[in-house]
């Protein structure tokens, strides 16, 4: 307890300390063509990262929506000079699944449904020189079944696509295809699910090696399980269940919101929310690492209660009494290069029902050692509000990891000033720098005038980013950030 007072101390002077002024200038912006999302895509966020930094160095590929009728993948080098463009026609029936690229092509994955059934396609476009290849389709299932899924590795080099047996409604198995960085079939699977009885949220993840994760959310909302399928002829299945909810002091805890991602480590991290169910009342954070390599263990972190001291911290952050924690999900999970862990959860909200304005408030920041102990927490106050037009690309944040540092990019009014602005969270102690302006002058009229889903970092210094800098024009543009 000394400690965390001695460190919150240390935090507070921090804080004050880096308040510096500004030090990021925009060297490079150049137009740049967007048409938002309409209809349900414009929720669902399927595709949220539309900005690929190229592994080289070189430059980055973009996939922008320009037209009702289609995206465009582009390549542009490091000074934001277009390289080539290239067209990937839409239909009425159709919408964007995924967007992943590998050492020699980008990958778009299109939905495709009609009375006759639902298709995913994908089409291939060199890096090199731009040149699409005819679209294949990896998985057909009938009209009525649910709709299929594809997950792109991280090194994009492996792509599985599956499709759901359904029993009234529940998920009794998968049939999932794995393709090479090629669109050549590796292998089929199957993942049967008869024994488990109930579960939520099924979601498949593939691995650079093309070792396929499922993972669960069973035994009613108590319990987050990973199940193993090795790549190649191996039948071997590992699984891995532990039970983050249950009844305590009289208190029936459910998992509220949970969220798995293979990190850098190469092992499985899962984060949970669990609430209590009659009340809605958030209880605790609750933090899993899976870890499949030699006895397959797994390392479960200490519960983060969220206690009346918890919400008196997150009150003072806003400056406004907090008496219970209301729509805040888990946005991000983070290693650094101590193989720290960061796990990022947003209060995200709308103002009322459907076409009426979103807001992204304060982020709860939580740092884990490399042994999986709880070691800091850090509330991070913002206030953001978004037109329904842009309101799940236009506010929130992006966040990128540099050796041990966290930087985290949001849209603010800070000071009367509309700009995107830096913050530096330190993985080690949850410092958290003053907010830098990036100098960018972002439009602040309730249009269009930021699209997130284009940030990316191509370095430790330098940022990509789409904006509208004035308000006197419709145009977005393509900057380059370099900060100092």
């Amino acid at each position: 307890m000394l400690y965390r007072a001695l460190l919150t101390g240390l935090m507070g002077s921090a804080l004050l300390s880096l308040a510096t002024p500004a030090l990021a200038q925009k060297v490079k912006s150049t137009p740049f063509s967007y048409l938002p999302e309409q209809g349900a895509d414009r929720y669902d966020m399927r595709v949220p990262n539309k900005t690929l930094p190229l592994a080289d160095g070189s430059g980055f590929v973009i996939l922008a929506h320009q037209s009702a009728g289609g995206y465009a993948v582009e390549r542009y080098d490091a000074d934001l000079k277009k390289q080539w463009s290239t067209t990937i026609p839409v239909g009425p029936d159709e919408t964007l699944e995924a967007f992943g690229r590998g050492p020699q092509q980008a990958l778009v994955v299109i939905h495709q449904k009609e009375e006759s059934g639902q298709k995913l396609n994908v089409v291939a476009v060199n890096l090199q020189n731009g040149q699409k290849g005819a679209a294949k389709t990896v998985i057909a299932v009938p009209a009525r079944d649910r709709r299929p899924g594809v997950s792109i590795s991280p090194d994009g080099t492996r792509l599985l696509a599956f499709r759901y047996y359904t029993r009234e409604q529940q998920v009794k198995s998968i049939a999932a295809t794995l393709f090479d960085q090629n669109l050549a079939k590796l292998e089929d699977k199957t993942y049967d699910f008869h024994a488990l009885g109930d579960f939520f949220s099924p979601a498949v993840h593939v691995a650079n090696d093309g070792t396929q994760y499922v993972t669960l959310v069973s035994d009613r909302m108590t319990k987050l399980t990973v199940r193993r399928y090795p790549a190649g002829k191996s039948t071997e299945i590992k699984v891995l269940g532990v039970p983050v909810g249950g009844t305590y002091g009289g208190k029936a805890v459910t998992i509220r919101d949970a969220k798995f991602k293979v990190l850098n480590d190469g092992s499985l991290y899962a984060a949970a929310l669990c609430a209590d169910y009659q009340s809605g009342e958030y209880y605790s954070l609750k933090v899993v690492k899976y870890d499949f390599s030699g006895t397959g263990d797994m390392k479960f972190s200490p519960e983060f209660r969220f206690t009346p001291a918890y919400l008196a911290e997150v009150g003072k952050a806003n400056g406004v009494e907090v008496k219970r924690l209301e729509d805040v999900y888990l946005s991000e999970l983070l290693l650094t290069a101590d193989k720290q862990l960061v796990v990022i959860a947003e209060k995200h909200f709308e103002e009322g029902g459907e076409g009426t304005p979103v807001h992204a408030r304060e982020l709860h920041v939580f740092g884990y050692s490399e042994f999986g102990q709880p070691t800091w927490h850090s509330i991070v106050p913002k206030k953001q509000v978004a037109p329904a037009v842009d309101a799940y690309t236009g506010i929130g944040f992006r966040a990128a990891v540099f050796n041990n540092t966290i930087q985290v990019v949001t849209l603010e009014n800070i000071n009367k000033k509309s700009d995107l602005y830096l913050r530096r969270i330190n993985a080690q102690t949850g410092v958290v720098s003053q907010p830098e302006r990036l100098k960018l002058n972002v439009a602040d009229d309730q249009q269009l005038a930021y699209v997130k889903d284009f940030t990316a970092w191509l370095g430790e210094k330098t940022i990509i980013g789409v904006s509208r800098p004035s308000k006197k024009s419709a145009a977005l543009q393509l900057e380059k950030i370099v900060v100092k």
